[in-house]
């Protein structure tokens, strides 16, 4: 399935913290959005796999998008390994997205900046002609480079090079991060144990996201770095 935007998380509920309103607004709009989970985040103090897996279905539907897989890396583990590579490349040439958008480059939890450097490297080889990826069906994928590549934020407070006007969308990026009820703060199941399950985690996330609307001039935004120089074709798109 060809889709205009894929985007990568290191466990199941990183894009909906890092995106979500950026993807919810882009559905609403009728693109097609894809996610990718690299692991099942099987090392989480809280939940399980199968309970991971079962809210990020109820995320999934919450945010509109088309299709969500996992590539069942290990968790704590992530490696910028030619195994793994090819097994982004493969989703890549799969889904042949005009924009992907990926994790943060320096991050507090490892696998966050592991998947970053992983999913980067993954990008350039996968516009490469010599390098043969086949699909599931054994029939060779064609090489494939996406227009754009945007980094979002995570737990660091990081300086945007772009900020996403989500006003409007805020409510539905929530909604989707709060499907993860084993992991955030839950006052009848999830006492405070970690640090996303502490009560001002979830606040910061909303916090940020009306930050960054305020330096748009707007209700809320998400904002994003990017591996290289953005672009645009006119000056006037620059107006928000």
């Amino acid at each position: 399935m060809k889709l205009d935007i894929l985007a990568f998380g290191s466990h199941p509920d990183d894009v909906e913290l890092g995106c979500g309103g950026t993807i919810a607004k882009s559905t609403q709009q009728g693109k097609s959005v894809g996610i990718i989970d690299l692991t099942r985040g099987e090392l989480s103090t809280k939940g399980s796999v199968d309970i991971r897996n079962s809210e990020s279905q109820k995320a999934t539907k919450i945010l509109g998008v088309k299709i969500r897989s996992n590539l069942e890396l290990e968790d704590g583990f992530i490696s910028n390994n030619k195994s793994n590579q090819l097994k982004v490349v493969q989703k890549i040439r799969i889904h042949k997205p005009d924009i992907i958008i990926n994790t943060a480059p320096m991050d507090r939890h490892i696998d966050h900046q592991n998947s970053n450097r992983l999913i980067n490297d993954s990008c350039f080889l996968s516009g490469l002609e010599k390098i043969e990826v086949l699909n599931q069906d054994g029939k060779k994928l064609t090489p494939w480079r996406s227009k754009v590549i945007l980094e979002y934020i995570q737990w660091n407070d990081t300086k945007p090079d772009i900020i996403i006007d989500i006003s409007g969308y805020l409510e539905i990026k929530l909604q989707s991060i709060n499907a993860y009820q084993s992991q955030f703060y839950n006052t009848k199941t999830n006492p405070t144990i970690t640090p996303i399950s502490k009560p001002n985690f979830l606040s910061s996330i909303e916090a940020r996201a009306i930050n960054f609307g305020r330096l748009i001039e707007t209700q809320a935004g998400e904002g994003f770095t990017s591996p290289k120089a953005l672009a645009v074709r006119d000056l006037f798109n620059l107006l928000v």
